[in-house]
């Protein structure tokens, strides 16, 4: 029997670090980090989103602001946005939500964040300081799989990892960190080869691929430690991630359950991404 990973303990530690290197932060600098969070349209999942994301920032006294934008915000005007943002010193970090509506294009209002305010990680100058070694603000998402797995006692030193998905919110940046961590990474997707054989192999297994239950037992290495990212609906309309959880935590030495897993640990990662982004504007 597998032991179970509790994101939303672990998350609640984390929360509880940042709550103590804020108040470090403002008895140093007299201020609070800040984060601001730009919600354009009304998409209904989006909305309860950042309530999430701005509740969790009060609770640990970062201070911020939500700017709500209607649906007919032109993409001028929401770069002017940015811009203002960019230029406001009391900002720390800056996070878009996505989608935005009427299908306009996120790269161009994305990469208009200063990097230093780019608090989920996406810009490209962030993307290339992680794949090059070099410090940037990662991505919320991967850098709690990768708490999970330090709180799972995961030898990552040489360990076979292996990371089903590869998008740039988690796959490849998921990959990068563990690569970070000497170990040896193999990124598969849907369409691999042999995937289940792959995963028989992997000693530390990333499910971020968006299938629900893809994951079956007998893909995983006895003792492996999984991590399962996605967030789907099974056959009876109920939430469940990319692994088959009952079915698995037989075999794996440590799992994430869905929910409850690496969901509480993305916006725990945002607070610390944005006390780190304070930190490093203030060096």
């Amino acid at each position: 029997m597998a032991t179970i990973l509790d994101g939303k303990a672990i998350a609640a530690q984390v929360r509880l670090e940042v709550k103590a290197g804020v108040e470090a932060f403002k008895t140093q600098h007299g201020r609070v980090p800040g984060l601001h969070v730009v919600l354009a349209g009304d998409d209904g999942a989006s909305q309860v989103y950042v309530r999430n994301k701005e509740k969790a920032a009060a609770e640990v006294g970062i201070a911020g602001e939500v700017h709500r934008l209607p649906t007919s915000v032109t993409e001028a005007q929401l770069l002017g946005l940015v811009r203002e943002l960019n230029q406001t010193d009391s900002v720390d970090g800056i996070l878009v939500q996505l989608p935005l509506p009427g299908g306009m294009a996120s790269g161009a209002v994305l990469e208009a964040i200063d990097p230093k305010k780019d608090v989920d990680g996406f810009h490209p100058v962030n993307v290339g300081a992680l794949w090059t070694g070099q410090p940037g603000l990662v991505p919320c998402t991967p850098r709690g799989c990768l708490r999970l797995l330090r709180e799972a006692g995961a030898e990552l030193k040489g360990a076979s990892a292996l990371v089903i998905g590869r998008s740039n919110i988690v796959g490849k940046p998921v990959a990068a960190l563990l690569l970070a961590e000497h170990a040896t990474v193999t990124v598969a997707h849907s369409r691999t080869k042999d995937l289940a054989a792959r995963a028989r192999a992997a000693d530390v297994l990333i499910a971020a691929v968006g299938r629900a239950k893809m994951v079956q037992a007998d893909w995983v290495k006895p003792g492996a430690c999984v991590i399962d990212v996605g967030m789907n609906r099974d056959e009876n309309a109920k939430l469940c991630g990319d692994v088959d959880f009952h079915a698995v935590k037989e075999i794996a030495g440590a799992i994430t359950p869905v929910p409850g897993g690496v969901g509480p640990m993305t916006i725990a990662m945002l607070l610390e991404n944005t006390l780190l982004a304070a930190k490093q504007r203030s060096a």
